[in-house]
C-alpha cells in the first residue's frame, strides 16, 4: 500500500485520525483499495506511519459512511458499490444542491461575492488544466471544491456536512466514469454555465443546468457497470456472498 499517504503539510494541523481517515477514504474513493479488497489494520498502519489507534478510528468513520465493512474474525472489507445507495444518495444530493445553489442565485451580488468569483474562477481554470492532464483524481478533487464554494454561499455548515458524507458512494461511481469516458471538459464547461447563471441572479436556469449536471448520472450509471461489474453488488444483501460476477 505504498500509494496511501497522509495529506500536504499544510493539512498538518488537522488532528492524526482526521488525516488518516482523509488519506483513506481518498484511496478508496479513487479505486486505490478497490470495492471487495480486504484491507487490515497493520498493513494500513504500516503504510501511513501511525499506529493502529487512528486507523482504528478511520475505520470506525468510514464503517458509519458504509465504505466499509467490519467482518468479524476475517478483516476490513471494501463495500462494493450499491446502486441502491448511489440512487438513493442521489436523490438526496440533487434535492439538497438544488436548494443552495437557488439560494447562490438568489444571494449573488458582484461586489459582496468578489472573493468568491475568484476562488470559482481558479477553480474552474484548474479544472480545465486536470481535464487537459487527463488527471482524473485531481479534477474529482476540484469538481468538489466547485460545487463546495457554492454550497457555502446558503451559509448553512450543516448541509456542507450532509453533502460531504454522503457524496462518497457517488465519487467512486463518477472516478470510474471519468476514468472510463474521459468528459471532464464538458464538465467543465457545464461549471461555466452554471456559474454564468447564478452571477445573473437567475434562480430556474441555475436549478435546469444543475438538475441537467447532476442528471447525467442516471444515463451513465448502466453502462459503467457494464464494463466494471466485480465493482458493484448484485443485490442488497451481504456484499461477500452477492456482488455482480457476470
Amino acid at each position: 500500500m505504498d500509494f496511501l499517504t497522509l495529506p500536504a503539510p499544510n493539512d498538518a494541523s488537522k488532528p492524526l485520525s482526521t488525516q488518516v481517515y482523509d488519506a483513506v477514504r481518498e484511496a478508496i474513493i479513487c479505486l486505490k483499495l478497490k470495492p471487495g479488497q480486504m484491507i487490515y489494520e497493520n498493513e494500513l498502519a504500516e503504510s501511513l506511519g501511525v499506529s493502529r489507534t487512528p486507523i482504528r478510528e478511520a475505520i470506525r468513520s468510514l464503517v458509519n459512511e458504509q465504505l466499509l465493512e467490519v467482518l468479524p474474525q476475517r478483516g476490513t472489507l471494501v463495500t462494493y458499490v450499491s446502486e441502491r445507495k448511489v440512487l438513493e444518495t442521489r436523490f438526496i444530493q440533487a434535492q439538497l444542491e438544488l436548494g443552495a445553489f437557488r439560494i447562490a442565485a438568489r444571494v449573488w451580488d458582484e461586489h459582496n461575492q468578489k472573493l468568491t468569483k475568484q476562488l470559482i474562477l481558479h477553480s474552474i481554470r484548474d479544472q480545465r488544466a486536470a481535464a487537459d492532464n487527463n488527471n482524473a483524481a485531481l479534477f474529482l478533487q476540484l469538481d468538489e471544491t466547485f460545487h463546495r464554494i457554492i454550497l457555502g454561499l446558503a451559509n448553512n455548515d450543516t448541509l456542507l456536512q450532509v453533502v460531504y458524507h454522503m457524496r462518497g458512494h457517488l465519487n467512486r461511481l463518477r472516478y470510474m466514469l471519468l476514468e472510463e469516458y474521459h468528459h471532464m471538459h464538458r464538465i467543465v464547461d457545464e461549471h461555466v454555465e452554471i456559474f454564468a447563471a447564478i452571477e445573473a441572479n437567475n434562480e430556474e436556469r441555475t436549478a435546469q443546468l444543475l438538475d441537467d449536471h447532476l442528471g447525467k448520472l442516471n444515463h451513465e450509471f448502466p453502462e459503467i457497470r457494464k464494463v466494471h461489474p466485480q465493482y458493484f453488488l448484485r443485490n442488497i444483501r451481504n456484499s461477500v456472498e452477492w456482488r455482480e460476477d457476470k
